[in-house]
């Protein structure tokens, strides 16, 4: 081996000539350093653009999962909206009472409590996507059974056929979207199911509309029928979307978690970190915690001081979000606006249409908002608001008789009621009920909360009609404002910010060692825990 030569540049600097292949550069040499950034610049320029092409690519595949896992909310929209029209055409063809119309309006909602009570031990058997399906299925035979009803009784059967089948769809969803979804999005995207409610609800109005100049015999009936459409939509989209990752650590199919988390966590760096949080969750832990959990049922009949608090929030706002009567406000739209003087069926089916899109219009700003100013900040905007709207409701039937004014003063109050409610308590109330729980108990504890928020949409659906006639429409809307005050209560007490937390964070908000300080209570304000020492 020679070794290597020495110069003199002439200016007593002594400098090696190490040859041209040589890993060694004199420091002085710009043109060799130069080089070396603009290298070191070109890696990181291309490892931005590979990770800046899978970020996008994440979420349009988490968007697209989420969209077509919120299908069957369309079912449960469509059928809310357009009953509301087509009874005046069932009474009208098969000659039923008002009570008969009550009971086969709000009978949906009570069967659909019996299939959340169901789906959440189903979607642990067969997974949270096969779930979605057999709610299509479902509800698909109640529809066709609907459609060709002869009978009042027949039509009840596919009215419960149809509820069972609804109660699978609306609980199962957002517990999906939740736990596919990235913690900077999941607010958003969990809103999804929410949004297609809305737009079902709206399509029932139109298909109202455009239909009821149809003979009475068969108008209702191609309403009711156009409900089957979404299912065909369902079948496609089981073959497209993945399984929840959360539900496959559950079964110990660890590596397909870790093939879709993979698809839906943007920075691969995070994928073993929230697989680590998953397993530690479900009880894989180190510390063995998965052979000495209790039955899911039985925790949830003697839950711990932190589940009992998740049950009553979960419970509660999904209680809320019915019994302050947006579903009375929905099915019997045209009966409110009948009491404000609209008479011509065109005109109430037209005037219900306006509340059809202004529900699904501000959706689109919950949508926006949830994963930036947070969820309670919603929830005091919307609860707030809607008590306002439910009492300017009341005041109007109460004191302004019938007339043109009165007819836009309802319009108005009815459409700023589904607005606040759009805005806030609509989304936000499956959003919480489905990242609050534990992993281990999520999906049936969440199948509780759906089976308040069915069971009080059923009463309220059910004795609105009679409740009305009993102390007038007025006073109804006096009392569903009074229940509306008593849920900004239940929201500043009992209701935590969950926004920009990962599922396995949140359930840290309930435990006995974290403390909510006494800011976390005041509106807009995000941040606030304090972990004991």
């Amino acid at each position: 081996m020679g070794l290597p030569k020495i110069q003199d540049n002439g200016n007593m600097e002594v400098g090696l000539s190490l040859g041209a292949n040589n890993k060694y550069r004199r420091m002085d040499d710009d043109s060799e350093l130069r080089n070396g950034d603009d290298f070191g610049e070109d890696y990181d320029a291309a490892q931005h653009h590979r990770q800046m092409e899978r970020s996008k690519t994440t979420r349009k595949y988490v968007f697209a999962c989420s969209v077509f896992a919120s299908l069957n909310s369309v079912l449960l929209g469509y059928d809310v909206g357009v009953m509301s029209g087509a009874i005046l055409f069932i009474q009208e063809d098969l000659k039923i009472t008002e009570v008969q119309q009550e009971v086969l309006i709000g009978i949906l909602s009570v069967m659909s409590l019996l299939g959340s009570l169901g789906g959440g031990r189903t979607s642990d058997a067969i997974g949270r996507k096969w779930t979605m399906g057999l709610a299509a299925i479902v509800f698909q035979l109640g529809a066709v059974v609907m459609t060709i009803a002869p009978t009042f009784r027949v039509l009840m059967m596919g009215r419960i056929l149809s509820g069972i089948g609804i109660g699978f769809g609306v609980m199962i969803a957002p517990v999906y979207i939740a736990e596919i979804s990235p913690t900077v999005a999941r607010g958003s995207l969990t809103s999804f199911p929410e949004i297609f409610i809305n737009l079902g609800i709206l399509l029932g109005y139109v298909s109202n509309y455009v239909f009821s100049g149809l003979p009475a015999h068969s108008n209702w009936r191609v309403m009711l029928a156009v409900g089957i459409i979404p299912s065909i939509f369902i079948a496609f989209a089981l073959c497209i979307i993945p399984e929840s990752p959360r539900w496959l650590v559950l079964q110990n199919r660890v590596d397909e978690a870790r093939s879709v988390l993979l698809k839906t966590n943007e920075h691969e760096a995070e994928v073993e970190e929230r697989l680590a949080e998953i397993l530690l969750a479900a009880g894989h832990g180190s510390n063995g915690g998965g052979t000495e959990q209790k039955a899911v049922w039985r925790e949830l009949l003697s839950p711990s001081p932190a589940l009992a608090r998740m049950l009553i929030a979960g419970f509660g706002i999904q209680s809320f979000q019915q019994i302050t009567g947006i579903d009375a406000t929905v099915y019997y739209s045209p009966k409110i606006f009948q009491a404000a003087g609209i008479e011509d069926k065109s005109k109430l089916l037209a005037a219900t249409v306006a509340v059809g899109v202004t529900k699904t219009a501000f959706i689109l700003i919950a949508i926006v908002l949830i994963d930036r100013v947070g969820r309670k900040p919603l929830l005091y905007v919307s609860t707030i608001g809607m008590t306002v709207c439910l009492f300017s409701v009341g005041v109007t039937l109460s004191f302004f008789g019938e007339g043109s004014f009165a007819v836009a003063l309802a319009i108005l109050g009815v459409c700023g009621n589904v607005a606040f409610f759009s805005v806030g308590i609509g989304p936000v109330c499956w959003v919480l009920t489905s990242e609050i729980f534990p992993l281990r108990v999520r999906a049936q504890a969440s199948a509780l909360g759906a089976v308040g928020n069915r069971l009080c949409s059923g009463f309220v659906a059910m004795s609105f009609l009679s409740v009305a006639h009993a102390i007038t429409f007025g006073g109804t809307f006096f009392l569903f404002s009074a229940i509306s005050a008593v849920s900004v209560a239940f929201v500043y007490k009992c209701i935590p910010e969950t926004k920009g937390k990962s599922l396995e964070q949140i359930e840290l908000l309930f435990e006995d060692r974290y403390e909510l300080q006494e800011s976390e209570v005041q509106l807009g304000d995000a941040e606030h825990l304090v972990q004991k020492e």
